[in-house]
């Protein structure tokens, strides 16, 4: 059994006021990977730096820089919207001051694979729509779409600008217990959490100002910059000045907070189903005080059902009638395209792999988690005999919900997953559950381990963009493997660091050998 982190103090005298619990001292040996301390407890080489400063100025400090932040983050209005709990009402985004690094030299490996990932994930979207040459070759099964929630028939015979169904799209990615990350899920839909990649890294400049003079971090504030010349290269080819607007289902999404942060940095119109309409010409216009104005692109942040009562759900009162027909006629643009999800399977994600050896001839650059696909009879048995060892997955949930962790459930709980499991077994998956790495979070206690993940933003349209780095979200309840803001998670500032580029210190390694002669004396 893996043995549970936590954190002690070299000897029993307590250092720059942090006292136990702090990092940079010695840690319990775990099969958990620490992102920012080795096996021995002593600072990796790329924390150096953070770890010399969080001793230097001690807890009492790095609480009132926690305390400075999150009013900042409220003055701001920095929110999402949690439904779970039936109140729908805002709450102050949770951020943790305390950044998560990552090598430049290892993240160089990630943005290669993220963007292979997704060439042959819209490779496949098309494929599926089109001539389903991945089915006929025997390399998919065709009756895996039979049961998808997120296939769209509406879509079949049609090809996207430049063959790209999922422009933006975010991949979960964790790193287990043998330090290697991987690609947890991919979101194709409505990815959403960018726009809190980008005010945490703000957050970040005036909380640790002096470690932004130390550390050469890369960058994340091009994303926007980035997104609208992806949105502009989509719009009809004699649209020379396009109208990009973002469709959003209104100030009651829990992203809301997103979408209006997006339009106001992209310069793009906001709008809501009421404010577009599609005209006898097929093209979708907007309703100004000056009367109509064309949209030529649309980024939608409402999922396929609501986008248009012509089409899917006839009561939709967030979609805008026709705009089916107009993407169909070419007169506009819309990011993700409709039909993206059916990528987005947890079960079809299985196949990714696959995908990229049919498509692009190639390797994956990042593994998939071992993934049993229960709608096999021989990886249901085993699934259904070994409940208790894995995470079990319903295909098509996001946001955490639906997810059974099997050594934290009840008996009463496996059995339900074990009986949704025989009735229903292509909407399960199961995975090993993982012993996702940790990082130092400032809780009540003081400054502990909690497990996170990351996820990362990738652009595809003509080429390809990934964030450097993106969403690191952190289970802030001790020992919980859900990391989700809607279940009560946070987030951290994720710094990709050109460790080559910079001096580091010795102090650092040298003040943690000290220390441990002082424990031995």
């Amino acid at each position: 059994m893996n043995q549970v982190r936590t954190w002690s103090a070299p000897c029993s005298r307590e250092r720059n006021g942090l006292g136990v619990g702090v990092v940079g001292l010695h840690r319990v040996r775990s099969a958990v990977v620490d992102e920012l301390l080795e096996d021995d407890g002593s600072p990796r080489p790329i924390a150096g730096d953070l770890i010399e400063l969080l001793h230097r100025i001690g807890l009492d400090e790095v609480r009132e820089r926690q305390r400075v932040s999150d009013l900042e983050i409220l003055t701001m209005g920095i929110s999402f919207t949690v439904y779970s709990d039936g109140a729908n009402i805002d709450r102050a985004w949770p951020f943790d001051i305390i950044p998560r690094l990552i090598d430049g030299d290892e993240w160089s490996v990630v943005e290669r694979g993220l963007a292979q990932r997704l060439r042959a994930l819209n490779h496949f979207v098309d494929d599926i729509y089109n001539d389903r040459r991945i089915i006929a070759d025997g390399v998919f099964p065709a009756d895996l779409l039979d049961d998808s929630a997120n296939f769209r028939p509406e879509c079949r015979g049609i090809h996207p600008k430049f063959g790209v169904w999922a422009h933006i799209s975010g991949s979960d990615l964790v790193r287990s217990g043998d330090g290697q990350l991987y690609v947890l899920e991919d979101n194709l839909r409505v990815p959403s959490g960018v726009s809190y990649v980008l005010e945490n890294r703000a957050i970040a400049k005036r909380t640790f100002p002096e470690l932004f003079e130390r550390y050469r971090i890369r960058p994340v504030d091009a994303y926007t910059d980035e997104l609208n010349r992806l949105l502009v290269s989509l719009a009809p080819d004699d649209r020379p000045d396009p109208c990009i607007a973002v469709l959003t289902p209104g100030i009651y999404n829990s992203a809301y907070f997103e979408h209006s942060f997006l339009a106001q940095r992209m310069g793009a119109e906001l709008v809501e189903g009421q404010d577009l309409v599609v005209g006898d010409d097929d093209c979708v216009y907007m309703k100004t005080i000056q009367g109509l104005e064309r949209v030529d692109v649309i980024y939608r942040r409402i999922d396929d059902l609501f986008m248009d009562p012509e089409v899917f759900l006839p009561d939709s009162m967030l979609g805008v009638p026709g705009l089916m027909r107009a993407w169909k006629a070419g007169t506009v643009g819309i990011a993700n395209a409709p039909g993206a999800g059916v990528a987005d399977d947890k079960v079809v994600y299985a196949w990714v792999p696959d995908m990229v050896r049919y498509y692009l001839g190639e390797e994956p650059l990042i593994p998939n988690v071992p993934t049993y696909r229960c709608m096999y009879d021989d990886e249901r048995n085993h699934v259904l005999a070994n409940l208790g060892d894995l995470v079990l997955k319903p295909a098509n949930e996001s946001g955490g919900y639906g997810i059974v962790i099997g050594n934290r459930a009840t008996a009463d709980e496996l059995d339900a997953v074990a009986e949704s499991i025989r009735s229903d077994p292509r909407n399960w998956v199961a995975q090993p559950i993982l012993d996702l790495s940790t990082a130092p979070t400032l809780v009540d206690e003081g400054i502990e381990p909690r497990h996170l993940d990351l996820r990362p933003f990738i652009l595809t349209g003509e080429s390809s963009y990934v964030t450097a780095g993106g969403l690191t979200r952190v289970a802030l309840t001790k020992g919980s493997l859900i990391v989700n803001s809607s279940q009560g998670g946070g987030s951290k500032d994720t710094w990709i660091v050109d460790l080559n580029h910079q001096q580091q210190p010795e102090s650092v390694q040298s003040q943690y050998q000290s220390q441990q002669a002082e424990g031995s004396a």
